[in-house]
C-alpha cells in the first residue's frame, strides 16, 4: 500500500482557497469568506495552469502567491472572438452600451460571458474573449488539503464530492 499523497502533484485532488486580484490590486474573485475550498485534480486542466504550475510541490497549509500571465492565465484577446450581431438579438428594453456584459449560450447549450464592445444602428459587436484575457492575474492561495484520487475521479478527470464535481 503506497503512503498517501503530501505535495501537489500530478494525479492528487487538492482543495485551495483563493483570492483573486488584478495588477491594481482589485480583489475579482475569493472563496475565503465563508465559502468552501475549491477542489481539483491536479494534471487535468480543472484550473488555469499558471497557478497549477506555482502549486506544484507545496503542502497542506502553505500559502502561495502566484502570478500568472495571460500565456498561462486566459490567454491574450482573440479577434475571432468579435462577432456583429443584430439589435435584435438583445432584449428591446435595455439602452445598450459598450462594456455591457450578458451571458450567451452556444448551440450545445452552454453558457458564456459576452461583452458589448461597440454598438453601431442596428449592429452590435460583442466580444467572447474571457473578461480575463489579456490580464496578469495574481493568486494568494492557502492549499487546504492534498489526497489521493480516487479511481473514478481519475477516470472522469476531476474531483468528487466537497469541492468537487457532484453527478
Amino acid at each position: 500500500m503506497s503512503a498517501a499523497p503530501t505535495t501537489v502533484q500530478s494525479g492528487v485532488v487538492v482543495g485551495i482557497y483563493y483570492t483573486l486580484r488584478d495588477a491594481q490590486g482589485n480583489e475579482i474573485d475569493s472563496n475565503k469568506k465563508g465559502g468552501k475550498p475549491l477542489a481539483f485534480l491536479v494534471g487535468a486542466g480543472n484550473i488555469l495552469p499558471g497557478l497549477e504550475k506555482a502549486l506544484i510541490g507545496k503542502s497542506k497549509g502553505d500559502v502561495v502567491k502566484a502570478e500568472v500571465p495571460p500565456a498561462e492565465g486566459y490567454g491574450e484577446p482573440k479577434d475571432e472572438l468579435l462577432e456583429a450581431v443584430p439589435r435584435s438579438a438583445f432584449p428591446p428594453d435595455i439602452d445598450l452600451k459598450p462594456g455591457m456584459q450578458f451571458q450567451g449560450n452556444t448551440q450545445d447549450g452552454r453558457a458564456f460571458p459576452v461583452k458589448v464592445a461597440k454598438v453601431e444602428g442596428d449592429q452590435v459587436t460583442i466580444d467572447k474573449n474571457h473578461p480575463l484575457a489579456g490580464q496578469t492575474l495574481f493568486f494568494e492561495v492557502t492549499i487546504s488539503g492534498v489526497r489521493a484520487a480516487t479511481a473514478e475521479e481519475t477516470q472522469h478527470g476531476h474531483p468528487h464530492g466537497p469541492g468537487g464535481h457532484h453527478h
